[in-house]
């Protein structure tokens, strides 16, 4: 008996300590307006910076506030750039801080939904739901081409946003995108880490990122006769050696969109799921040249 004692006191310890590890600010993936701030002008930045929070209506109609950082002048083109899952704007810092892109454009990268400063904790698993919560950025800074840049589950995201406003989009820029209904895991262990006691202990980004990856395969399936819209010039980066997302989504673009004469892909050998760092000189190089064309 004083054994099970023993045993149910060091289980509930080890419980107790996993949510408090849990609980760091570390497990959040985002980062303070002043912390940012400073990051970005340590590494060069100079030009205007500012953080901005809008507010949109949900499909129920309750308000959903959305962040994001924006640096540049709003007179020039805009760029716009979407982390993954999990993740926030200051996954972005490497872009927004490189002055070679801000000179010719605004940059603006986003908190998606339920991450960052956008309702930390409140997940949208509708991809329409992400782009329409997204579209009074392209609205608000539109004065030339716009771009949308996306990695991972900001690929999908970028793509509907294409889709549902092709008037407010010139270009997409597709990082390790997860768009392949097809290619699409499924992993057993999601819907038990949606159970609510799990869910109480995972950190909130942990927790949005799985609620949006849970339905991710039918939200692809949706957007299978969309892809027609997509008309505007769309370059593809791609690791061949990504364990995330399958070289296989890359092709799947190009499938999809036949009658798009601009369609581009970059197959990076040896090239993991985190190109959109390694592979930054040459990524902001396309963004500049879809600008200037």
């Amino acid at each position: 008996m004083r054994w099970l004692k023993l045993m149910c006191w060091l289980f509930l310890g080890l419980f107790a300590l996993l949510v408090l590890v849990f609980r760091l600010p570390m497990f959040a993936f985002r980062q303070s307006e002043e912390a940012q701030r400073t990051e970005l002008v340590n590494n060069g930045q100079t030009a205007p910076i500012s953080f901005h929070t809008y507010e949109v209506k949900q499909a129920d109609g309750t308000p959903r506030n959305m962040h994001y950082t924006h640096v540049g002048e709003t007179h020039l083109p805009l760029v716009v750039l979407l982390h993954g899952a999990p993740g926030s704007s200051n996954a972005m810092n490497a872009y927004l801080a490189d002055t070679s892109l801000t000179k010719v454009a605004q940059v603006v990268a986003v908190d998606r939904p339920g991450y960052g400063f956008s309702d930390y904790g409140n997940t949208e698993r509708s991809l329409a739901a992400q782009a329409a919560a997204l579209k009074p950025i392209l609205e608000y800074y539109r004065t030339g081409k716009t771009i949308l840049l996306g990695h991972s589950f900001g690929g999908p995201v970028i793509a509907r946003m294409a889709m549902d406003y092709p008037d407010l989009v010139e270009g997409l820029v597709v990082v390790a995108g997860s768009v392949a209904p097809e290619l699409e895991p499924e992993e057993w262990w999601r819907k038990p880490l949606d159970w609510a006691i799990l869910r109480w202990i995972l950190p909130a980004s942990f927790r949005v990122c799985n609620q949006e990856i849970l339905p991710l395969k039918s939200e692809l399936e949706a957007m299978l006769p969309l892809w027609e819209k997509v008309t505007c010039p769309v370059v593809v980066y791609q690791g061949e050696a990504d364990s995330l997302v399958p070289k296989g989504n890359a092709d799947f673009i190009e499938q999809m969109l036949p009658n798009n004469p601009s369609v581009m892909l970059h197959m990076v050998e040896e090239g993991k799921h985190f190109i959109l760092w390694s592979m930054q000189a040459e990524i902001v190089e396309t963004l500049k040249q879809m600008l200037l064309n």
